[in-house]
């Protein structure tokens, strides 16, 4: 018989009765029923049932054993009686009468317990993730990712895809956050980079003639944490295509995306059907470009109920500024003051100076609208407005108004807030969707100039000549974001391949050609000897896993992630270097005061 075991604690059946088996693996549990002790056993593969009695020589043992204790057990498998058989067990038809214990390693008494998963502090949780791990759903989630991640390489692969490993030690691109610099010893005072994306590298590998290229790229980013996006590196599903338009993109990975999610979405179902939502679209509807789809409400303008009308705080707004707007939030089943003043003070809570709404009931037999607008504005108003949201009885609406530009987040917010809330969301499905035609350039205001709203590497729609027009802030890019959930999931964009093109692009930022080609100068020199039209996109891995998960926050699907403040409590990273290590690299730590 094997030294450690001879199956798994996921692998035996009632077929295996009578037989002496040996099994090896962690204490999940212990309890003393009357003299009888009962050890659940716990491995990679699952929990069986081991027993043992007073009479067995390994009892004494047994008596000290305690959780996460390392055990390998010798014993008979017998089928358990009908009364006692555990459905939820896989193995839970037999049960292993002992005969023989070794302790293969002890434990300390345990800084989070690994058994019932309760909520802990998540600082200890990470201090100690290899405990952490072994708790049932994050085990389980981290196989699951294992196993997206294989079904991305293997339906990528069956498209005719090819993956390649790029370099991980690079130079500083500007892909919109701040890299990671890593020093050079050979080169004193130089540095590299950590790739933020392997952009110029997969569109280096379309130049080179490599058409179909994937990777599962890890990605690194020196910004700030958040639930949906995990502190310093990340991983995406990369990839680049040669002689396609964005129409072949979509069409080649849409197949792919919906059956990784059919794959493991278990019982909910998947779009079929991907929506493509021009950005503008999704702003004026929804209020962001990453919409929840499962959420009903769309918003709609109704500026001009409002405009002459009694409720002055609006009609004054609309007459003051040609850019002002009213947009309204309908919320079905909403149609109550208990539910419209929650709103209001919700609004209020968020900076806001409130949220008119309208409601809607009958009264002596007759549907009429409520609320201060109702009264301000008047029944034919009212009426105008609740025909346009296509509400009705036990219906409300909320409105916000002012520059679109500057309220349409608050309005997506109080669309999210409304249909959470009104239990509108239909959470037991996955609504895929594409957002399209991004505006190619936005404004800073903090510089004062224009800068590229997205991939600055991206196909401008119009070519050089719409550069060359009176209004870059119309433009809009070849480029595009796949949307889940109310999530950004991938983004992507036919590239600009036209040397011309690219130098007038960053020109138009206040980059001059020189500085076009010290910065991006591989790309920029590719670009002159027969560069294909080509696109692509990149898929992020963590969050199409989280959400398959079902998980909240990103580090339930991560091994081991850092906490919210970018620290690495287990291995203690970030750390102080040693004065031999700063003296090889020539840099001196000047800390803040």
């Amino acid at each position: 018989m094997h030294r450690y075991r001879s199956h798994t604690c996921g692998e035996l059946r009632d077929t295996h009765t009578g037989e002496t088996v040996r099994l090896s693996g962690w204490v999940h549990r212990v309890r003393d029923h009357g003299g009888l002790l009962f050890i659940d056993l716990r491995d990679h593969y699952g929990i069986t049932q081991c027993v043992i009695d007073p009479d067995s020589p390994a009892f004494k043992l047994a008596e000290t054993v305690r959780s996460e204790w390392v055990l390998r057990l010798d014993g008979d498998v017998k089928r358990r009686s009908p009364d006692t058989v555990n459905p939820n067990l896989a193995t839970g038809a037999i049960e292993i009468f002992i005969r023989e214990i070794e302790v293969l390693g002890q434990a300390k008494e345990l800084p989070l317990p690994v058994f019932g998963e309760p909520e802990y502090p998540e600082d200890t949780r990470l201090k100690y993730r290899f405990i952490d791990l072994r708790r049932e759903t994050l085990h389980a989630n981290i196989v699951k990712r294992t196993k997206i991640i294989g079904a991305m390489r293997r339906r990528m692969n069956e498209i005719g895809f090819t993956e390649y490993t790029t370099p991980i030690l690079t130079a500083s691109s500007p892909e919109g956050a701040r890299d990671f610099l890593v020093p050079s010893r050979i080169h004193p005072g130089n540095f590299y980079a950590l790739p933020q994306a392997p952009q110029q590298f997969k569109q280096l590998l379309m130049v080179a003639g490599f058409d179909r290229y994937f990777q599962i790229a890890p990605c690194f980013r020196d910004e700030d944490p958040r639930a949906d996006r995990l502190p310093g590196e990340f991983y995406q599903l990369d990839l680049e295509m040669s002689f396609v338009t964005q129409e072949d993109i979509w069409e080649t990975m849409e197949p792919v995306v919906r059956g990784i999610f059919e794959e493991f979405a278990g019982d909910k179902p998947v779009t079929q059907e991907f929506r493509r939502i021009p950005y503008a679209d999704a702003i004026r509807i929804y209020g962001t470009d990453k919409p929840d789809l499962r959420n009903p409400i769309e918003m709609q303008a109704v500026t001009e109920h409002f405009a002459g009308s009694g409720f002055k705080v609006f009609a004054r707004m609309i007459e003051a500024d040609p850019k002002a707007e009213v947009w309204a939030i309908p919320a079905m089943t909403g149609g109550s003051r208990a539910f419209c003043d929650r709103m209001n003070s919700w609004a209020q809570s968020e900076g806001q100076p409130g949220l008119g709404y309208i409601f809607w009931r009958t009264e002596n037999g007759a549907l009429e609208g409520a609320g201060p607008i109702a009264k301000n504005i008047g029944p034919e108003r009212t009426e105008a407005i609740r025909v346009q949201l296509g509400l009705g009885e036990g219906d409300a609406a909320f409105f916000v108004a002012g520059n679109p530009d500057k309220f349409y987040k608050f309005a997506g917010e109080a669309r999210t807030k409304a249909g959470t809330d009104l239990g509108l969301v239909d959470a037991d499905r996955y609504e895929l969707c594409w957002i399209i035609d991004f505006p190619f350039y936005e404004w800073d205001e903090d510089e004062k100039k224009i800068d590229f709203a997205h991939n600055p590497f991206s196909m401008p729609q119009g070519g050089i000549e719409a550069l060359n027009g009176d209004e870059p802030l119309g433009i809009k890019a070849y480029q595009y974001d796949m949307v889940c959930n109310g999530y950004e999931i991938a983004s992507g964009s036919i590239r600009n391949q036209s040397p011309e093109t690219m130098v007038k692009a960053f020109e138009l930022t206040g980059l001059s050609q020189q500085d076009v080609e010290e910065r991006f100068g591989g790309l920029y020199r590719a670009f002159q000897y027969g560069a294909p039209p080509h696109g692509g996109m990149a898929a992020g891995i963590d969050r199409i896993v989280m959400l398959l998960c079902g998980a909240q926050n990103l580090r339930e699907i991560t091994l081991f992630p850092m906490n919210q403040r970018a620290e690495d409590l287990l291995m203690g990273a970030p750390s102080e270097a040693m004065p031999k290590q700063l003296r090889e690299l020539h840099i001196r730590v000047q800390k803040p005061t």
